[in-house]
């Protein structure tokens, strides 16, 4: 239905509110059945007419031949990730068959789980990652242009990709097409209302499992998971204890977040900090950084607790297998319940995950942060200030 570098329109469209100075160039040709634009004149219709399709079926979208910007990782990761680790490199992308749709990269997430992840794959590869795109051209009807989609397309800045075959499909941001999530920015949906905040609802909910009047206990309480994990603890009648990095974010968790305490781990004994904020001793543990903190933090828990292992942040970056810290004592006479988990577990119930923090968000009992980078090209750069725990809330980058 489509020429190379052409715009074909099946049977009926309406075009209006465009230039009149465009009319006498002759720029709209007839073909039997098909209406469509030729020359130079094509972006300049499709960026200023306002194009209504009248028919079941439709095609839409913009010139072929459309260039895309990826990285590809070329070398392992030795301590903290370096620009020279990778390769931005440049590729034609096909015409849309049918069924397809063509993205353009608006925010792309860092996550933790990038730094660990990568390790086992063979080189060279696509670097991974989730990101909210804008459909810019179309052959389907479900997902027209200028709707958002999230799903797992990697650090690059455009994607085909036929929706049907990636819907229900395992992945840290899941393909999914956006509702209208206005006053809100699109890129909630890498945030509180996507990957970290599901990893927050289900791992909480489903692991921790905590009953009112518990103590929930969090480490890297700052970062995306962490803050949404406290704030769904007092939703839930908790109390809640953070451990982050700096002053400041501890004060931006007590007062902005309504965590009951928040210690600067850096700063402050551990143990100390537990007995002052936590006197009946702790039920639940939200672990996001592993490491000697959490051996303290088990070894001062109640009978019965419940671990939920999300990430282990503070050894990422090690180019050293960490020192062995040993818990199985606490885990042992305390009878605890320690559990590592993915969020794609719980892939068939994404939506309630989505649909639970979007209430929360819309009466006010859920807030957010985010450490927002700017450019394609500093990708990196905000993997490695996420890793330092430079950002509070997520940090996501602004392709354009």
């Amino acid at each position: 239905m489509r020429r190379r570098g052409h715009f074909y329109f099946r049977h009926q469209v309406i075009i209006h509110s465009f230039p009149t100075d465009l009319i006498c160039h002759n720029i709209f040709k007839r073909k039997k059945n098909y209406v469509y634009l030729v020359g130079a004149f094509q972006n300049e219709i499709m960026n200023s007419a306002k194009v209504f399709f009248v028919t079941k079926r439709f095609y839409s979208g913009v010139a072929s031949r459309v260039k895309a910007q990826k990285y590809v990782l070329t070398k392992y990761f030795q301590g903290e990730p370096k620009n020279t680790d990778f390769k931005i490199i440049e590729e034609d992308l096909p015409e849309l068959k049918d069924g397809e749709i063509l993205t353009e990269a608006e925010y792309i997430s860092v996550d933790p789980y990038m730094r660990a992840y990568m390790v086992g794959y063979k080189l060279p590869v696509d670097m991974i990652g989730g990101q909210v795109a804008k459909i810019i051209a179309s052959r389907n009807e479900t997902y027209p242009v200028g709707k958002y989609v999230t799903g797992s397309f990697g650090w690059r800045s455009h994607t085909i990709c036929n929706p049907e075959n990636l819907k229900g499909k395992p992945g840290f941001s899941p393909f999914t097409l956006l509702p209208d999530l206005t006053p809100h920015p699109v890129s909630l949906a890498l945030g509180i209302l996507g990957m970290p905040g599901n990893t927050a609802y289900f791992g909480l909910k489903e692991i921790c499992k905590p009953k009112p009047g518990e103590t929930i206990v969090i480490t890297g309480a700052a970062g995306a998971v962490g803050s949404h994990v406290g704030q769904i603890g007092k939703n839930l009648g908790c109390r809640v204890i953070g451990f982050a990095g700096s002053d400041e974010k501890c004060k931006y968790l007590e007062k902005e977040l309504g965590f009951d305490r928040a210690f600067n781990y850096k700063t402050t004994d551990i143990r100390s900090a537990l007995r002052e904020g936590a006197p009946k001793r702790v039920d639940c543990y939200f672990d996001n950084v592993g490491g000697e903190i959490s051996s303290t933090i088990m070894s001062y828990m109640n009978k019965y607790g419940r671990v939920a292992v999300c990430g282990s942040i503070s050894s990422y970056n090690d180019p050293q297998p960490p020192k062995v810290t040993i818990l199985q004592p606490a885990i042992v006479f305390k009878e605890l319940k320690v559990e590592g988990f993915l969020v794609d577990r719980w892939i068939n119930r994404w939506e309630e995950g989505v649909k639970a923090n979007l209430d929360w968000l819309h009466d006010g009992k859920l807030k957010y942060q985010e450490k927002i980078y700017e450019g394609f090209d500093n990708m990196v750069e905000a993997l490695v200030g996420m890793l330092r725990g430079e950002n509070t809330g997520k940090a996501v980058v602004k392709v354009k």
